[in-house]
């Protein structure tokens, strides 16, 4: 999917919602337990419920692997579902990879060429050559992490140089010029509310997408107040509060209405700031 694309998705939909999928058998409602695929079945409803809703979904891989083949069988399930029948969204796969540049040419081809999702997150600690690999594939996208909305972020991605640059602008500013806005996302919490107009002194046209709103406590008007652009700029990812609005057979127009809800606050900050 090209920028042209996701923005016009945006725009003709009026919200900018990234669904997480992060299915959690401890969660999920005990009558899907007893379907042979209880987490693709989850998935599958939390998609149909939510489609309209929002442009793109993100599965987070930790949530797969943790339970093995069957695991990883769900999630193929899960990607192939989502092209098949819902192509026009954007299909993030929240994975976090990143290591020497051959390693990281076998993630992107995983990913990219196997799977075929959208976007990957990738972490970018080991620099440009790690990061590079996932950038030669047209129309796919690399998420680099640059300011996280962990409370152990504050560890490393906020200290200084002699310069006095905080080392999540270093990481935008070098990262930058290994490829260009139509290739390259930036990973931005919804918990660092007002710096977000120090992301965009660095990364002015970027999308950034955007965890952290709801359950951890991220606001959504103060990230469209100093994070959207006029292309809006943003994916902003809900996963607890729309996955598990409810548990008993009820957990899919549970998960309809919160979507609903978060599109509406959406269409109104489009209107105000784009």
């Amino acid at each position: 999917m090209t920028k042209q694309q996701l923005v016009k998705q945006i725009f003709d939909k009026q919200t900018f919602l990234c669904v997480g999928l992060d299915p959690d058998l401890q969660k999920i409602p005990a009558h899907l337990l007893e379907d042979e695929d209880p987490i693709f079945a989850f998935n599958r409803a939390i998609i149909d419920a939510t489609a309209p809703y929002c442009v793109a979904y993100k599965p987070n891989l930790a949530f797969y692997e943790s339970t093995g083949i069957k695991g990883m069988l769900s999630f193929e399930k899960t990607v192939k579902y989502l092209q098949d029948n819902y192509p026009t969204h954007f299909l993030i796969a929240d994975a976090k990879r990143g290591d020497i540049g051959n390693t990281s040419a076998m993630y992107a081809k995983t990913f990219f060429e196997t799977y075929q999702v959208d976007a990957l997150t990738i972490a970018p600690y080991m620099g440009e050559d790690s990061v590079k690999p996932f950038l030669a594939y047209q129309d796919k996208w690399a998420i680099v992490l640059a300011l996280t909305s962990n409370k152990g972020s504050h560890d490393f991605q906020l200290t200084q140089d002699t310069t006095g640059m905080r080392l999540f602008e270093k990481v935008i500013a070098t990262s930058s010029q290994w490829g260009t806005d139509e290739n390259m996302m930036y990973v931005v919490g919804a918990t660092q509310g007002k710096m977000f107009e120090d992301i965009r002194k660095v990364a002015p046209h970027h999308f950034l997408l955007v965890p952290g709103i709801g359950a951890q406590g991220g606001s959504l008007q103060e990230v469209c107040r100093y994070g959207m652009t006029k292309d809006c700029g943003l994916l902003v990812n809900s996963s607890r509060g729309i996955l598990y609005a409810s548990n008993d057979i009820h957990f899919a127009e549970a998960a309809k209405e919160a979507a609903k809800e978060l599109q509406a606050q959406m269409k109104e900050e489009l209107q105000a700031h784009c």
